[in-house]
């Protein structure tokens, strides 16, 4: 598919012209038959890397974080007189010998409510149901039909389980993450550590399973995992822009795999590499400049890497890191759609027409979920991408496939099946494209290309939805007034922008902070500096509690409500903040039009 030139600039289509498949391929060819799983081969992959960006003449800065990581080894589940081959998630507990206990199924894995610790029922008495239409699971090895779940295993924990099984949908088992930390644990997040066993499984150990829990049956979960610190390697190349270098767009992704993980990350190594390689050539017409960072500890971390970098550049990134774009899993095997590409309300307009002019396809998104190294929403840095090119829906139908995060839409993703054979050249060619040209427009605005009334119209929506889940229970009025009351400075200082009557490097200023009051607003519920846990942000996640409401009984009610009241509070405060933001900008724009 040839990009749209009717939409392009000289200078874009000169840029996208260059793009060839020959340095990419070397490196995903290369990574195929490297593992980058253990911190040992991993930083081979890393060090694969900077060698490269060496040999193209890129200027590369090889930092050394220590990071703690937990690699899974060789573990089993044994049930029905059957051994099976398991996965435990990262950062669950080793248990050679085993938890031998009877089995309990839960079939219908949405009874899994994410966002609630099981141990808040004993404070809110009976009629409070963490997890709704659970039975007892003291003691027991819980199995349920799903993926790896940090969350949902700390649920069971707290309702007493003794280990957890996910039961995979496939014949092939997933890697996956455990603990709900975000990147390498403070002191503040260790509780949030795994206690007990846990382990993916395929759909042929579901059936003894079931029939174990039928019978009383027991079954016995036997893992082991390496943990500790290491010194991991993180190249980073910057390309400087010639007119502001010091602001910068960050595109990121990580190297680690498990096995050797051609579609998840190799193919974005490669497309990154490229990337690098073509701006590098066109560095003199970069207005803005271009960090290219790849992580280390993404899967044996839980985004280890790109946390250390968030936490150790935390200044920098505030005042200068225009967006972020993560690059995982592109051109891979028959994802030729690109229907849900990860974005942010206020640049999914941006993202689209990149997609539109770079390839000439239609696209769509979703919010983005809590993971692919997203680890500067905190920060209030906008971003979009994660995975890009999707296998066609109803190609995955025909397939038989089911959902996986990853690989395209290919069900080898986290397993050792993820080989050269997932990825594609073409469409991995195609991929580099829309990445290339969402930098390249990027760094090279004139203005920045935030939607921030498309953003503040999600608000309403989304502050609209949570008054109707309340009902006449708690009243949302002020944070609908103060969404109202942003929306309509919000419009005004577009109209000011687009009669001249501000700047584009003022309006770009303005624009920058209100990304990081919004950003987080719609993202975060911890502080500035340091990540939430990584469970499902709701948007606008301080009124979340809204529809849960009904869950409370009557004579603890009051507690969720005195929670919302707080949440309204802080979501009024922000957009006040915000508003101000703008309303200064319009004032400036009022003196200067009076001075001239």
């Amino acid at each position: 598919m040839t990009a749209n030139d009717r939409d392009l600039t000289i200078d874009e289509r000169d840029v996208l012209s260059g793009v060839s498949i020959a340095e990419p391929w070397s490196l995903v060819e290369c990574f195929a038959h490297m593992r980058r799983e253990h911190p040992t081969e991993m930083n081979r992959g890393g060090e694969e890397i900077a060698a490269r960006l060496s040999r193209l003449g890129i200027p590369c800065t090889m930092y050394e974080p220590t990071l703690f990581l937990s690699t899974p080894r060789p573990s089993k589940l044994e049930v029905g007189g059957l051994t099976f081959e398991a996965k435990p998630p990262s950062f669950a507990p080793s248990v050679p010998d085993g938890v031998l206990a009877r089995v309990v199924v839960i079939q219908d894995a949405a009874k899994l409510i994410d966002g609630y610790a099981p141990s808040t029922a004993n404070l809110f008495g009976e009629g409070f149901s963490p997890m709704p239409g659970v039975e007892d699971v003291t003691g027991c090895v819980v199995a349920y039909f799903g993926t790896l779940n940090g969350e949902r295993i700390a649920q069971l924990e707290k309702l007493g389980a003794a280990a957890v099984v996910a039961i995979n949908p496939g014949d092939n088992a997933h890697w996956g993450g455990g603990c709900a930390f975000w990147g390498t644990p403070d002191t503040d997040d260790l509780p949030a550590k795994l206690g007990i066993p846990a382990v993916a499984v395929n759909r042929h150990a579901g059936e003894p399973l079931l029939e174990a829990a039928k019978t009383g049956a027991a079954a016995r979960v036997v893992t082991s995992l390496e943990e500790g610190w290491y010194q991991c390697r993180l190249p980073v190349a910057e390309i400087r822009g010639t007119e502001q270098p010091e602001q910068f767009v960050l595109l990121h992704g990580h190297y680690d795999s498990w096995d050797v993980g051609v579609g998840d990350n190799a193919t974005g190594n490669a497309a990154m590499l490229e990337i690098a390689r073509v701006l590098w050539q066109h560095r003199g017409k970069l207005k803005r400049s271009v960090r290219l960072a790849w992580w280390p500890g993404h899967s044996t971390g839980r985004f280890a890497g790109s946390t250390w970098y968030a936490d150790k550049f935390a200044i920098d990134l505030v005042r200068n890191c225009i967006a972020q774009i993560n690059c995982d899993s592109p051109g891979c095997r028959w994802a030729t759609s690109y229907e849900i590409i990860p974005w942010m309300a206020e640049n999914a307009a941006f993202v689209a027409g990149v997609v539109n002019d770079a390839i000439g396809k239609p696209a769509s998104g979703r919010r983005p979920p809590a993971a692919n190294d997203y680890s500067f929403t905190n920060l209030g840095i906008t971003g979009y991408l994660s995975s890009s090119s999707r296998i066609p829906a109803a190609e995955v139908a025909a397939r038989g496939y089911y959902y996986v995060m990853g690989n395209g839409g290919n069900i080898e993703w986290h397993t050792v099946f993820d080989q050269l054979d997932i990825a594609d050249r073409d469409i991995l060619l195609d991929d580099i494209r829309i990445y290339l040209l969402a930098v390249w427009r990027n760094a090279n605005a004139v203005l920045l290309p935030y939607d921030w009334g498309a953003l503040i119209a999600e608000f309403a929506g989304t502050v609209r939805s949570y008054q109707r889940a309340a009902g006449d229970r708690f009243d949302l009025g002020p944070a609908q007034q103060a969404v109202a009351v942003l929306g309509d400075s919000v419009a005004r200082f577009e109209r000011a922008v687009r009669a001249g009557s501000i700047p584009p490097a003022d309006a770009n200023r303005t624009l920058l902070r209100l990304s990081r009051h919004l950003v987080p607003l719609n993202y975060v519920k911890g502080t500035r500096f340091r990540r939430d846990l990584a469970t499902p942000p709701s948007p606008l996640p301080w009124l979340a509690i809204a529809e849960e409401l009904d869950r409370y009984p009557p004579s603890t009610l009051g507690f969720a409500l005195n929670q919302l009241q707080r949440g309204c509070n802080h979501v009024v405060g922000g957009l006040m903040d915000a508003c101000e933001v703008v309303d200064a900008a319009l004032d400036d724009a009022r003196v200067n039009r009076a001075a001239a």
